[in-house]
């Protein structure tokens, strides 16, 4: 089992929850978050003042997949997320030990 968790623009997300959910996957987890790469921010103008915005807001997507599934996984979320412009994101893969369903407590594959 891997996670994959893709920093993304936000407003990239209902393209790439739409592309995941075609290729099979059931579940995942958005957050709001804020932070900068190559990008390094930008200058803003509010109220006539000039002042620096650091982090840059994003979304990262978190999901527990199969490992058959990652490189699907990966692809549909490149193919939809890609602007071509800085700031596209990024994508990491980590493995997972253990999985348990706190319902039912399945486990593993079939807590997925």
């Amino acid at each position: 089992m891997k996670k994959i968790e893709a920093i993304i623009k936000p407003f990239k997300l209902d393209e790439v929850r739409e592309a995941l959910s075609e290729i099979g996957v059931t579940g995942l987890t958005v957050t709001e978050v804020k932070g900068f790469g190559r990008q390094k921010g930008h200058t803003e103008l509010y109220r006539g003042a000039e002042y620096v915005v650091d982090f840059l807001p994003k979304v990262k997507i978190e999901l527990v997949i199969a490992e058959s599934q990652v490189e699907v996984a990966i692809d549909a979320i490149i193919k939809v997320a890609r602007t071509g412009k800085i700031g596209d994101g990024k994508i990491f893969v980590s493995d997972v030990g253990q999985i348990v369903r706190i319902r039912t407590g399945e486990t593993d594959e079939a807590a997925i």
